[in-house]
């Protein structure tokens, strides 16, 4: 009995420790992000580790001079990437096709899928990349039938008024790794709740892009602008408010 109630308590305790080896909801400012110098851009860590969901998550974002390219073109064998422009204008190439992409577009990789990102403008480019792999096997054909990669330019996408601001639907559909991935935009007017504190299976990524938020986690509250990022882990509970005078933009997307 006595050998039995050891090893129940050594597999407990490796419960908790793989809980707490997800990764914590939290907001990361960029203000607190450190800068680091690499042979042709800069790059920001800004989180890296695992989820309920992904075996891998990395995020990271990279600021390109004029004329620079990030490398390459190059090709993952087993991992998703999604490129969120922040500032500048960037031309972004998978396989074959070539977009001019200014701040807001977004470019999304599936794995085999060649790609290339060069800084097509006369100033500095700075985008977000977020690369994962997911628990799951990866499955092309899920892909192809949910249309593969693709790029979407902001100024393509229109705004639907709400009766707190505004809304950009971007893309809701399964991928490679995923059964669900779905993204938007939020744009609050000033004063403005997005919902009440609830919870959900799927965990998210919020991106304030313009104003000032307060962003509830569990029972505390944190200070968000524009270019903070914010990662809520499954079954937390949150909700965010534009504390700012004008209005508060922001991309939120989902998975599981």
């Amino acid at each position: 009995m006595r050998i039995i109630f050891i090893v129940l308590a050594f597999f407990n305790t490796l419960m908790l420790t793989a809980q707490t080896d997800f990764l914590p909801a939290r907001v990361y400012n960029w203000d607190s992000l450190e800068p680091n110098k690499e042979d042709n851009r800069t790059v920001r860590q800004i989180l890296e580790g695992s989820t309920t969901a992904l075996s891998y998550f990395e995020v990271h974002a990279t600021t390109l001079e004029p004329d620079d390219a990030v490398h390459p073109p190059n090709v993952h064998a087993d991992v998703e990437e999604l490129i969120i422009i922040k500032e500048g204008l960037l031309r972004v190439t998978i396989n074959e096709t070539t977009q001019m992409m200014g701040p807001g577009s977004i470019a999304f990789v599936m794995p085999g899928d060649e790609h290339e990102i060069e800084n097509a403008g006369n100033t500095a480019a700075i985008y977000y990349a977020l690369n994962y792999k997911a628990k799951l096997p990866v499955n092309i054909e899920v892909s192809k039938q949910s249309g593969g990669s693709f790029m979407l330019n902001w100024n393509d996408l229109p705004m639907i008024k709400t009766e707190k601001g505004g809304r950009r639907e971007f893309f809701n559909e399964p991928t490679s790794q995923l059964a669900k991935f779905e993204m938007h935009t939020t744009m609050l007017n000033a004063g403005q709740v997005s919902h009440d504190p609830h919870t959900h299976i799927e965990e998210e990524i919020v991106l304030i892009i313009r104003g000032n938020a307060r962003m509830q986690i569990g029972e505390n509250f944190y200070e968000a602008a524009a270019g903070d990022l914010v990662f809520l882990a499954s079954g937390v509970s949150h909700a965010l408010k534009n504390t700012g005078d004008g209005q508060c933009e922001y991309f939120a997307f989902q998975w599981r």
